[in-house]
């Protein structure tokens, strides 16, 4: 449909509502990712062990990528670009790896593995209609399984009191019921509730989580008096370092968001907008997450990709205005420019986070199930997944079991288990024969009829 100065529909890309009319969808998207933008950069400050003002710079860069890096998509520049009603943003899919990463080489090291990660991105982009059949879903169902799965630990730890098990009052009854109480009120309102309830499920369950722990004196106010309203990023917060393990890991990483992105991209073409997703589109978008990503990294945010449940809001309401999403990158991109807003959000208790969070590491890894389920249960692909997530989550829970590999390795697989499960993944489904369930049935049929003849065989022998 050309783009039409008098079109006003919702239901069109090109369409421009009234705004009060698309803001209160506009918020919907809002509500959905901004737990899942927030929660990504507390969660690598603590594990790099950031100082307050530190954590309230990753936050509020964080926000304000996420604006930027939607506002890029939907209008596009260039060649780069999705140019789809799409939300992008600071993700949960990297965390398990940056953690890894951080833990051993800090955010000087998680940036400058994610420049290269983020150049690679863009390479996949450009050579995606050549390679897409090497990621079919057996193997990125198979990692977006185990990103789900590594994050579990993250979520009780928050519940419990802390990202560290040694900090005083972990595990106190009192964080165990606030958190439980988040989690309740999220499953209570994502089942049970209506329209903006229903879809900002998270978001009540935090604001009820957060209620509870005020007075219970769990919210510590002392870093937003001292936060600015109002502050521009400023280029390389942060020097960037480069470590050949870390590298290793960050590519592997974002190669397979790519995948994901793949995932996202067409979801939304299909199920948004009654048509496959074209060629043009899934390039400019493969592209533009790369830049973003790489480009993210020189002012400290952590690497882009596409939100799974906005696509499910636009799945759900086939509104595809570009208007209307505009209008949720421009909130997160004014949000991003003040440092009294990331401060509000580090206010928030670890039980709280945890809470609302573990229902979202759990749809994550439901996601993978989904994606398996497109390729056909055979024993080929049950071998591909089986060895995948015991080879990486054995390697994960046991460390010590690669003590005497070399060290660039142990750095490369020892802490992520996301990396492990991608490339014996990759690697099984180039390697092993390809074979359906009817080649299986029919293998099976013709060892049968071997059985068979070699017992009639050995029957006529003993008659002899």
């Amino acid at each position: 449909m050309q783009t039409n100065v008098n079109n006003t529909s919702i239901f069109d890309f090109h369409g421009k509502p009234p705004f009060l009319k698309a803001l209160p969808i506009s918020l919907q998207h809002v509500l959905a990712m901004i737990a899942g933008v927030i929660t990504p950069p507390i969660i690598i400050a603590g594990v790099v062990g950031s100082t307050p003002q530190e954590k309230l710079l990753l936050i509020q860069i964080a926000v304000l990528a996420s604006g930027i890096c939607t506002l890029f998509h939907l209008y596009g520049v260039w060649k780069f670009g999705a140019r789809l009603p799409a939300i992008f943003g600071v993700g949960f899919a990297y965390v398990p790896t940056l953690i890894a990463v951080g833990g051993q080489f800090g955010i000087e090291g998680i940036l400058g593995a994610q420049l290269i990660g983020g150049i690679t991105m863009m390479v996949v982009g450009y050579f995606i209609q050549y390679i897409r059949h090497l990621f079919p879903p057996v193997v990125a169902g198979t990692v977006v399984l185990v990103i789900g799965l590594s994050l579990y630990d993250i979520a009780i730890r928050y519940i419990a009191g802390s990202g560290n098990v040694n900090a005083p009052h972990f595990g106190e009854l009192q964080n165990w019921g606030v958190g439980l109480v988040t989690l309740v009120t999220v499953l209570l309102a994502s089942q049970f509730g209506k329209g903006v309830v229903k879809l900002s499920a998270i978001i009540v369950g935090i604001l009820v989580g957060y209620l509870i722990a005020l007075p219970l004196g769990m919210v510590d106010f002392s870093s937003v008096a001292s936060a600015e309203w109002i502050a521009v990023p400023r280029v390389m917060p942060f020097e960037m370092e480069f470590h050949s393990a870390a590298i290793v890991s960050l590519v592997v990483i974002c190669v397979i968001n790519s995948v994901q992105t793949i995932g996202d991209l067409s979801a939304t073409s299909v199920a948004g907008m009654n048509r496959e997703l074209k060629t043009r589109e899934l390039t400019g978008g493969l592209l533009g997450n790369g830049l973003t990503t790489a480009v993210s990294a020189f002012f400290g945010a952590l690497p882009t990709s596409t939100f799974s449940q906005n696509v499910g809001i636009v799945a759900m309401t086939k509104v595809i205005s570009r208007y209307v999403l505009a209008i949720a990158g421009i909130f997160m991109l004014l949000a991003g420019l003040s440092p009294k807003f990331g401060a509000i959000m580090t206010t928030i208790p670890y039980p709280v986070l945890g809470g609302a969070t573990i229902t979202v590491f759990g749809m994550i890894t439901m996601t993978g199930i989904q994606l398996l389920t497109k390729d056909e249960m055979s024993a080929r692909n049950m071998t591909i997944v089986g060895l995948a997530l015991a080879l990486s989550l054995g390697i994960s829970a046991v460390p010590s079991a690669i003590a005497q590999f070399p060290e660039t390795l142990q750095n490369v697989i020892g802490g992520a288990p996301i990396v492990v499960a991608a490339i014996t993944a990759f690697v099984l489904n180039l390697v092993l024969p390809r074979k359906t369930l009817a080649d299986e049935a029919r293998e099976r049929e013709e060892i049968a009829e071997a059985d068979a003849e070699a017992t009639n065989q050995s029957g006529l022998q003993a008659e002899k």
